[in-house]
């Protein structure tokens, strides 16, 4: 008698419980990886980040870090690169894809690089992408769970890799890493399950990490979410604030905190008890439902969210759907480019 498949949801889980090990692994075994990209980069200093769904919002949570270190560096939807291509300039490409098969990438490995120096970061070294490309390998193989989960956390930890080999140390995403924050978010649950629909606002490194809930949200609940970036959801969205609304917004240490105070206020005064999960080591604002963490910021701060935003997005999808993590019009890998 054969063995019962585990579930769509504890795959994901499975996924889950091993990717901080994953990704600490990825940033040390890939030290040699990252010199190849960082001698084109010392070239270029122009990074373009390329990818689809998480892997494209990974770039998001990065872009802002290799800007810090003075390179000229976009993320970008790969289809939105192969239906309005880019004017043929020098410069470095980073294309992501856990799966490394999308069809987004394979067609993109089809066009000519001119005068674009390619290289790849993927989860899966069998991958036409991990085969046709130089790059960073995340370890662990290829994610199998629907909603991504580990390859988010590896992927972000290959980005910090590379910027380490750029000059720029991980000592705080080390400790993230080998300590992962899981604070309780019982009444963060608890003040979203009655909603339908999510919006979830991130400043900076933490825009990325917006959108990536946001789709996880769509993903398992199969609800409609928005991500903003916080400049962004001042500019029209508040039109929309009422209390039957799931608003998150996500806070780290640094410039961008007094700016998310502001929006935070503004939702008190529309009526809603905002969920603020917080990398800023600032007090509670009165009225929200506050998730504190530790004080971080950059991609430890992003790194340090995932995991209890990912338990939030499981838990709430498992009061909207059946069968939670099994697709019904989606699959693992998109093929259509």
């Amino acid at each position: 008698m054969k063995p019962a498949q585990p579930s769509s949801l504890e795959m994901i889980r499975s996924e889950m419980a091993r990717q901080h090990a994953d990704a600490l692994a990825s940033l040390e075994v890939n030290r040699e990886a990252v010199k190849p990209l960082v001698a084109a980069l010392g070239g270029s200093r122009r990074l373009l980040l390329l990818g689809m769904g998480g892997s494209h919002f990974a770039g998001r949570s990065a872009e802002g870090e290799y800007r810090g270190l003075g390179l000229d560096a976009t993320a970008l939807a790969l289809s939105e690169v192969l239906y309005n291509p880019l004017p043929d300039l020098p410069r470095t490409a980073l294309i992501t894809s856990q799966s490394g098969e999308s069809g987004e990438v394979l067609r993109y490995l089809e066009t000519p690089p001119r005068q674009e120096q390619r290289f790849g970061l993927t989860l899966n070294e069998t991958s036409p992408l991990a085969r046709s490309l130089p790059g960073l390998l995340g370890s662990g193989g290829a994610e199998v769970g629907f909603a991504a989960t580990r390859s988010l956390t590896v992927s972000l930890a290959l980005h910090a890799a590379l910027l380490e080999g750029l000059g720029q140390r991980q000592n705080d995403l080390r400790a993230v890493l080998q300590h992962p924050p899981d604070p309780d978010i019982s009444e963060a649950i608890e003040q979203l399950a009655p909603t339908q629909v999510g919006v979830f606002v991130g400043r900076s490194s933490l825009q990325g990490i917006a959108e990536m809930a946001a789709l996880g949200l769509s993903e398992l609940a199969r609800m409609p979410a928005l991500a903003f970036e916080g400049g962004q959801f001042r500019h029209g969205p508040p039109e929309m604030l009422k209390p039957s609304l799931g608003l998150v917004f996500l806070k780290a240490a640094g410039a961008t905190s007094s700016h998310s105070n502001g929006l935070i206020k503004l939702a008190l005064q529309a009526g809603l008890h905002p969920v603020v999960f917080d990398t800023s080591g600032e007090a509670k604002i009165a009225g929200s439902t506050h998730i504190p963490l530790p004080p971080l910021s950059g991609l430890a701060a992003a790194t340090a969210l995932l995991y209890p935003l990912q338990k939030l997005l499981l838990a709430l999808a498992a009061r909207q759907v059946e069968r939670v993590g099994e697709p019904v019009r989606s699959s693992k890998v998109t093929r259509e480019g």
